[in-house]
């Protein structure tokens, strides 16, 4: 008993010796640290944003939307049909989440790199945080019109954010961008991202170009509103010099898997499009053959979808032939750029078209070149199939081209192209759907998760509906 008393006593005192630092680490989570360095928030991210924002669900739908797939199960048959999915609050959900978690995370990264903050001098982080911050903000607005910003992502402060007006957000978005060109040709006080940096390796000078891209990208955006053709030209000028340059995330093809190819491992929503295969046959484009591809199952031929009352079945319609575990998310890529040079110059004067017909030269390559063509295959479709279709009519059968080239992983910005072009009267890019002639979404619907909890988007949301008639404000709308 003596021995038991001792031996209790010793515990008493050992456990009243542990210092008081030792026990806040018992109470603390691991797994859930309070403080993150910004290179490792800026990695999550950038993951984040491709797989999870770009590649994901806004990508998926708008591919159907476009007819650069037509949906022949699941949901995408119900957007295919018009039925449910594109005024529904669960559609973009996830994405519309994953969106604002980003925007909440770096605006963590750009306090922390500020004045006051604890990494003020990392300019590298500050400037990337800025960039992506343009990219969330700006697509989170293309799709939805007005948005919660302003007093968004303060939890535990504000509940129900107001809804920001989209001409608003377009400013911060162009801030970010101005502010981000000033910052990432600072010299950092801190160490490169290097391999944090899932996009560029930590290199500063491509962070660069991608903001003046994105600027070019946003600048023509606006040009039902706001026309500046000559800095369009301007920013692509100061963007990326080469495909190397592009701003696209790439997969291990085991750790990381391009989100298209794991949509149609995962689900088998897709089949060919009728109406995409139609416009490549009417040019005698020899990407019909990178584009497609039979159903890999024995038996199968290729056999394409009827855009807007396709057979609702799977393992029976062709698919994309581009997809792969390995194969790039593009949040933007050289192509477009050269794409918008040669819109821009066959906006400006009669005397600017040679300029437009060198980009769009220049483009298609680029376009060929990523779909495993030749510089070589190019000059002989523009030769014998688009020469003759440009001289008639220039900028038509620029934005024909451009479609064709972002097929199918940059849908979002065709669909962002199809509305502004829509605005400008341009009604360059056929669709076959015969159900959008009163059902053609013009927006998508705001996320469940703050239509159910904030009363200003439950309101702004009503039933949904207003996706077919309310244009955003850039696209000639007011919201």
């Amino acid at each position: 008993m003596k021995t038991l008393k001792l031996y209790l006593f010793a515990i008493v005192i050992a456990l009243s010796s542990c210092s008081e630092d030792i026990m806040d680490d018992i109470n603390k989570n691991v797994n859930n640290p309070v403080k993150v360095a910004s290179k490792f928030i800026l990695t999550d991210v950038m993951t984040n944003t491709a797989f999870s924002v770009t590649g994901a669900d806004y990508a998926f739908y708008s591919s159907v939307y476009m007819e650069y797939n037509v949906g022949t199960w699941g949901q995408m048959y119900n957007a295919e049909i018009r039925q449910n999915e594109p005024t529904s609050a669960t559609t973009y959900n996830n994405s519309w989440v994953n969106q604002y978690a980003n925007l909440n995370n770096l605006k963590v990264v750009m306090e922390k790199c500020s004045k006051g903050g604890e990494e003020v001098g990392n300019y590298q982080c500050l400037g990337i945080a800025q960039v992506l911050t343009a990219y969330n903000l700006a697509m989170l607005t293309d799709l939805m019109g007005d948005v919660p910003y302003t007093e968004a992502m303060q939890p535990g402060v504000i509940f129900q954010p107001k809804i920001d007006k989209q001409e608003d957000i377009y400013k911060v978005v162009f801030a970010m961008l101005d502010s981000a060109i000033v910052n990432l040709a600072k010299t950092s006080t801190f160490a490169s991202l290097g391999t944090q940096d899932l996009i560029y390796g930590g290199t500063s000078a491509k962070w660069l170009k991608a903001a003046n891209g994105l600027k070019a990208r946003y600048t023509m955006r606006l040009s039902f509103k706001n026309p500046q053709y000559d800095k369009v030209v301007q920013y692509v000028d100061a963007a990326f010099a080469t495909a190397a340059d592009e701003l696209k995330f790439v997969y291990n093809g085991s750790t990381s898997v391009n989100p298209f190819n794991r949509f149609f491992r995962d689900r088998d929503y897709f089949g060919a499009s009728t109406s995409l295969k139609a416009k490549l046959d009417a040019r005698s484009d020899p990407r019909t053959a990178k584009f497609f591809k039979v159903y890999p199952v024995a038996g199968s031929t290729l056999l394409f979808a009827t855009n807007g009352n396709p057979e609702q079945v799977q393992k029976k319609f062709a698919i994309s032939a581009l997809n792969a575990d390995t194969k790039p998310t593009h949040l933007q890529s050289y192509h477009e750029l050269l794409f918008l040079k040669s819109e821009a110059y066959a906006r400006m004067t009669p005397a600017q078209l040679a300029n437009a017909e060198t980009a769009l030269k220049s483009a298609i390559s680029a376009a060929f070149i990523k779909v495993g063509l030749t510089a070589a295959d190019a000059t002989t479709y523009y030769t014998s199939s688009v020469k003759a279709l440009f001289d008639a009519n220039p900028l038509q059968e620029i934005m024909i081209q451009k479609y064709l080239a972002m097929y199918d992983e940059e849908a979002i910005e065709t669909y962002n192209d199809f509305r502004r072009l829509k605005a400008m009267g341009n009604n360059f890019v056929i669709l076959a759907n015969s159900k959008n002639a009163t059902q053609f979404p013009l927006r998508f619907t705001y996320g469940n998760s703050d239509v159910t909890t904030n009363n200003n988007i439950k309101t702004a949301y009503g039933d949904g509906s207003y996706v077919y008639t309310e244009k955003v404000w850039w696209a000639g709308g007011t919201r």
